[in-house]
């Protein structure tokens, strides 16, 4: 496989701006086939609107976005159609619609895209709900009767209705308790692996940075101000990347990584030494 293959989105020289507020200005990024790679940065440094423009939801005022080869300037509108099929979204909120049942909602991009009929679409939105942890009673259901946490999952299988390549994950844990968060985590760890999905998120989740990103872009003044895994960039200096590090928030969750990653390596001792396992429960 070459490189260029091996890029899923390439991003090159984009400006946008809202009047005369500046977004973004020659901003270049690029997303590699099978990785988990993050968006993060402050209030306003514009990851939202990345994210809108990858997904065709608005355009930047220059620059390129290539998204699974394709140019999205000037995009016709079949092959704008086509290439949404290859892509789901999960959006921060869920984006269901709150008239249709969660199982009608999965189904809505099949019903909207194949010609399958309505029975094998409920056995396949029935799959996708199971996929990714919801009881079948959950599928008759509507939105405004779920939890945050079954939110989350329902979104997410909507957004693999169609057996997408490419996965976007807005704010994927916002709003969650720790323990669902810590569940969102190693459900999209885990379709990573099963389906070798790419997957480019947003998040605030400082450990869900830690335990899920391959790679992280820090957003900040209109352009990228770092790329790297989080270890890289914690030894960093530039101010807008520290900021992620420094404070209390991130220090607790470089402590809790460095935990992990001690209680992976540490070898229990036999009882004979006298000396505690170091193995976790």
């Amino acid at each position: 496989m070459n490189a260029a293959s091996q890029t899923v989105i390439e991003i090159s020289k984009v400006s946008t701006r809202f009047g005369d507020h500046v977004v973004h200005t020659g901003l270049d990024l690029e997303v590699r086939s099978g990785e988990i790679f993050a968006l993060i940065g402050g209030s306003g440094s514009g990851k939202s609107t990345l994210l809108r423009e990858m997904i065709l939801l608005q355009r930047p005022d220059a620059g390129s976005i290539r998204v699974l080869g394709v140019d999205l300037h000037e995009i016709a509108d079949d092959a704008a159609l086509a290439l949404r099929q290859r892509w789901g979204v999960m959006f921060q909120h869920g984006g269901l619609f709150g008239s249709l049942t969660v199982k009608e909602n999965v189904g809505l991009p099949l019903r909207e895209h194949t010609g399958l009929d309505d029975v094998l679409i409920d056995e396949i939105a029935a799959w996708k709900l199971a996929m990714t942890g919801l009881q079948p009673e959950v599928g008759a259901q509507y939105p405004s009767e779920l939890s945050g946490g079954m939110m989350k999952r329902a979104s997410l299988a909507r957004a693999l209705a169609l057996d997408p390549e490419l996965l976007f994950l807005d704010e994927p844990t916002a709003g969650l308790d720790p323990d669902s968060a810590g569940e969102v985590d190693q459900l999209v760890r885990r379709l990573r692996e099963l389906f070798g999905l790419t997957i480019v998120m947003i998040t605030h989740d400082l450990d869900l940075l830690w335990q899920l990103a391959d790679r992280v872009a820090v957003l900040a003044e209109g352009k990228v101000q770092g790329v790297g895994s989080m270890t890289e960039l914690s030894q960093m200096d530039n101010p807008a990347i520290r900021k992620f590090f420094d404070g209390p928030r991130g220090r607790a969750a470089q402590e809790q990584e460095r935990k992990q990653e001690q209680q992976q390596t540490q070898v229990p001792t036999s009882e004979a030494t006298g000396r505690p396992s170091s193995k976790p429960k």
